[in-house]
């Protein structure tokens, strides 16, 4: 695993159209100037690489900000370039993987705007990581103490494990031995971070129930660490003992727009216990007069933006690492008075003519790429989804035009009913009876019979996909920069079932000695979950050809 770099496009930025001129030639978005404020980011890599981004998204915007849901309504194929077209409604799902993945496509004749396109949206999206391996987290990682693993499900395995390890190179960089998580819901990372790890954890989290929740797991923990001493259950198994360290757990919300010293709000609703304490205490530092790690795992929407601008205010936070989720939820403008922005952050974004995402455009951030290139791989039914529901979004327009963009969810297994099944489903959401419906007409038979087209369309949208994320996640890179401080975007964790795997990582010192150690830490993590992956498989495989006697 390296850490990701900031190499951009240089003197090949994407065309999207022979029609269309270079965004480099286009006097209408200049490059980004010159920031005296800040000497050292003049003209960096970073500057240049979110100008590229800006140019290309604001080149396919309408591709962007369009929903699948009005592909029928709003004629959505009508709006892609003619040229391509006749490649894109012949093209099998296949084919459309590997122009995501931006392998030969044998049998596609794809037209040079469209290579264009598509190369720029992957040269220009951070590197994810290699997905490798197995398409599974294994059912139970070899990695976590047995007894860290009750409650968990396999893909938080895979990513408190690689976090955790990540946090415990940085507190032994700074010398730092508290933790504060925020978002910790129930307390799966604090345990391994306490229990496994030895440090100091404080467990946030606005949900008091979660925080109940997590109290109990903890205390589970501790009755089987008292029954075991830790020490039974990891011989032979390469795993240091358990440590009866239990994380301290708080209810309370991050306020964004308080000073660092005013950290937290009460819980929403107010739960019956204690007022919140604020873990890093007052001026100074923390409530020992120490440093502390502050991390978030998938901290949603605005949470990530206030935890990064804690940071740079906090004298008492030494560094931080933060995974981010849910960008279609951050505070973008315009906004009342004293109510930060979660997106841009930096002034070099901020000054970049169209930098303004959509709410579509950061939702689609938030796709699992990797999860739909194997859907388009495996010719997998639930593709058809995407055209069902612009079908009945057709239908619902044309009967009654109010009820536009209603966010119907008909069922998680739509995909394998028939449309008039799946109809019937959905109509009664819209308020509509499915009886006063015609679901066999000539004309929904006819877009049902473009589904091809449906695909394709949202196909180049996760093109744009990580481009969007990749300057949400550069934005904060900048805005960290601009105030001197070190850090780094790692892809630490397997994007096929993590999607959201990059990790922002910052702090007051140098990181090279942190991040040349996750280089190790990736090999060992790697070939110790393919190992155990193969084992799941070989144990499926063995479990199929058992076939139970039959008794009279």
């Amino acid at each position: 695993m390296s850490v990701v770099t900031s190499r951009v496009l240089e003197g090949e930025r994407g065309c999207p159209d022979p029609a269309h001129p270079s965004p480099a030639a286009d006097p209408a978005h200049p490059s980004p100037a010159a920031d005296p404020a800040h000497p050292h980011l003049q003209h960096s890599p970073e500057q240049r690489r979110a100008a590229d981004i800006i140019h290309l998204l604001l080149l396919y915007r309408p591709l962007l900000d369009a929903f699948i849901i009005d592909f029928f309504t709003e004629d959505l194929w009508a709006q892609l370039p003619p040229a391509w077209q006749p490649a894109l409604a012949s093209a099998t799902p296949t084919q459309l993987a590997k122009l995501l993945e931006g392998c030969g496509s044998p049998g596609a004749s794809w037209p040079l705007s469209l290579l264009a396109f598509a190369a720029a949206a992957r040269a220009l999206a951070f590197p994810r990581g290699s997905p490798g391996g197995s398409p599974r987290p294994p059912c139970q990682s070899s990695l976590l103490h047995p007894l860290l693993r009750r409650h968990v499900k396999p893909k938080k395995q895979h990513e408190i494990q690689r976090l955790s390890k990540l946090l415990q190179r940085l507190s032994q960089a700074t010398g730092c031995q508290r933790v504060v998580d925020i978002g910790a819901g129930q307390g799966h990372l604090s345990r391994i971070l306490s229990f496994g790890l030895g440090l100091s954890v404080t467990a946030v989290d606005s949900d008091g129930r979660l925080v109940s929740l997590a109290e109990r797991f903890d205390q589970e923990l501790l009755q089987e660490l008292r029954k075991t001493k830790g020490l039974e259950k990891t011989r032979g198994l390469g795993l240091h003992p358990l440590t009866p360290n239990a994380p301290q757990h708080i209810a309370g919300r991050l306020d964004p727009a308080a000073p660092w010293g005013d950290f937290l709000l009460p819980p929403n609703p107010p739960g019956s216990g204690p007022a919140a304490q604020n873990p890093l205490g007052g001026p100074g530092g923390s409530k020992d007069g120490g440093q502390v790690l502050v991390t978030g795992l998938h901290a949603c929407g605005d949470l990530s933006p206030a935890l990064l601008s804690h940071f740079t205010r906090s004298p008492a936070v030494a560094a931080v690492a933060l995974v981010s989720c849910c960008y279609m939820k951050l505070s973008t403008a315009p906004q009342p008075p004293g109510c930060p922005l979660g997106y841009p952050l930096s002034a070099s974004v901020a000054t970049l003519p169209g930098h303004q995402l959509s709410y579509r455009a950061r939702e689609a951030a938030c796709h699992a790429l990797e999860e739909f290139e194997g859907r388009l791989c495996r010719g997998s039914s639930q593709l058809r989804a995407h055209c069902y529901r612009a079908v009945l979004e057709s239908i619902i327009c044309a009967t009654d035009p109010s009820k536009r963009h209603l966010g119907l969810q008909p069922g998680r297994k739509a995909h394998g009913l028939s449309f008039p099944q799946y109809a019937h489903l959905g109509l009664p959401l819209a308020g509509l009876d499915p009886a006063r419906v015609p679901l066999d007409s000539e004309a929904v038979g006819a877009m049902l019979e473009q589904q091809h087209k449906v695909v394709a369309f949202y196909t180049l949208g996760q093109l744009l996909a990580p481009v969007v994320e990749t300057l949400i996640l550069l934005d904060r890179l900048l805005y960290l920069r601009e105030q001197g401080f070190h850090c780094a975007l790692v892809p630490l964790f397997n994007p096929q079932f993590s999607p959201r795997n990059l990790v922002l990582v910052a702090a007051r010192i140098p990181l090279a000695t942190v991040l040349a150690g996750l280089d190790k830490d990736n090999e060992d993590w790697d070939s110790s979950e393919d190992r155990h992956s193969k084992e799941d498989e070989d144990l499926g495989e063995r479990q199929s050809l058992h076939i139970p006697e039959h008794t009279q």
